[in-house]
């Protein structure tokens, strides 16, 4: 079901990832508090009512896990640090925090995997959300400083470095939906999250080339955006949606501006002067990391903006309900590189399915169709003309899935969490044999 090798490029990346907060546990290692250990600790937010302080306990495991990926043939590793664990006030470094990354990246290297580092995925110090989080123009600076304190220490091992994954998540879902951490549902600090993180990205790029640093991009999540049916309300609600999913962050960071049907509703809210960031925000980049999962259809809705409403599909879907798509990736990846970044270097930095564990917890054929599907997916855009660098797949290990708790299991590795145990399931050996010809 996975293609041969020899169909990529001898040196196309293929890598797998994870994140701090879902895998490490944040109870360790001197960790401060982040706004997902509140977020945690609010009745109603996560599904089973977890939390990630001991998580896959990948804090104390590392050397097994990446024992584990470079056993799978894999050559890198997409990974983040937490700034909770790094500076637990937000402000002051914990060097005991700084050691474990030292300590990973070390182990990476010896393993010989290439590192590819995330400078945030999510985990923003409580002490930074007691002050406004990224609705407060002064996480800008705060964010440069931590990601040059990153670059300090690590910076002489890593093969790439993205300042921030998926800012549609960090902003929108967590300030207009409610549905991550700090969960608000304000449209007016989803506006001003949606543009500070913006401009802590070009912050912390101006900041990281001062340093040296090379190699440096960004993770952005698309969805496919589509009408449910022909009627003028559903065009106008994907419409609207794509505006604000998969156009604000891209076209603000290639120098086009933010898409005007996403600033019908949203400039209203913006900080003053918010024109004057654009120029820093639209720092150059040296590649463009692009997670894709899934698409979502949608009806016209009245009331106030914006005017949709989104619904299920016809399509199999994953064990999360969503739907299962490849040509979506194909598609994104032309877009891309047709309207946005030209020949840029873009890698596929997230995709992947949960599927539920069944009786034999290795059994998991649909995560290797649905692995092989998005392949070819990206082989084809290859075809297409898309300079497409690399594939990382998410995820190595079952862990803590955000307000879905650890029923979602995304793992090339099954994750027992009584005990911890690590075992490969069968789509690890099915990427491994595909790795090792």
């Amino acid at each position: 079901m996975l293609p041969d090798r020899s169909t990529f490029p001898p040196d196309f990346t293929f890598g797998t990832a994870t994140s701090a907060y879902q895998i490490e546990g944040s109870r360790h290692g001197g960790a401060g508090p982040s706004h997902w250990d509140t977020f945690a600790a609010t009745p109603g937010t996560i599904a089973d009512s977890s939390n990630g302080s001991l998580a896959c306990d990948h804090y104390h495991r590392w050397q097994g896990d990446l024992d584990l990926i470079r056993d799978g043939g894999f050559g890198a590793y997409r990974f983040s640090a937490s700034w909770a664990r790094v500076m637990p006030n937000g402000v002051t470094v914990n060097p005991q925090g700084l050691d474990f990354y030292d300590r990973l990246v070390d182990g990476m290297v010896e393993r010989g995997l290439a590192p590819h580092l995330t400078c945030y995925h999510w985990e923003l110090p409580a002490a930074l959300s007691d002050i406004g989080g990224w609705r407060n123009r002064d996480i800008a600076g705060r964010f440069a400083d931590y990601c040059t304190i990153l670059h300090a220490r690590l910076g002489d091992r890593v093969a790439s470095t993205a300042t921030l994954n998926e800012p549609w998540c960090i902003a929108w879902l967590s300030h207009f939906l409610g549905q991550h951490a700090p969960g608000l549902r304000d449209i007016r600090a989803a506006a001003r999250a949606m543009h500070h993180v913006l401009l802590a990205h070009g912050a912390a790029m101006q900041a990281l080339r001062a340093e040296g640093a090379r190699n440096l991009g960004i993770v952005l999540n698309f969805e496919t955006a589509q009408p449910a049916d022909d009627s003028p309300g559903a065009i106008r609600a994907a419409q609207v949606q794509d505006a604000i999913y998969n156009q604000w962050f891209i076209r603000a960071l290639m120098g086009q501006g933010y898409p005007q049907a996403a600033l019908d509703g949203l400039e209203p809210h913006l900080p003053q002067d918010w024109q004057a960031d654009m120029a820093l925000i639209a720092q150059p980049l040296d590649w463009l990391g692009v997670n894709y999962y899934t698409r979502r259809l949608y009806t016209g809705a009245p009331g106030l903006w914006p005017q949709g409403e989104g619904v299920d599909g016809p399509l199999p879907k994953t064990q999360m309900g969503w739907e299962i798509r490849p040509e979506g990736l194909t598609e994104f990846l032309t877009r891309l590189a047709r309207d946005h970044v030209g020949d840029l270097p873009i890698f596929v930095t997230e995709n992947g399915m949960a599927e539920a564990a069944g009786p034999d917890i290795t059994a998991d054929p649909r995560r290797i169709a649905f692995i092989g599907d998005h392949l070819r997916a990206a082989r084809t855009a290859m075809d297409q003309g898309v300079n497409l660098r690399g594939f990382f797949y998410w995820s190595l290990l079952d862990n803590f899935e955000w307000g879905w708790g650890y029923g979602p299991r995304f793992g090339l590795v099954h994750v027992d969490y009584a005990t911890m145990a690590r075992t490969p399931k069968a789509s690890w050996h099915a990427v491994r044999a595909m790795l090792r010809g």
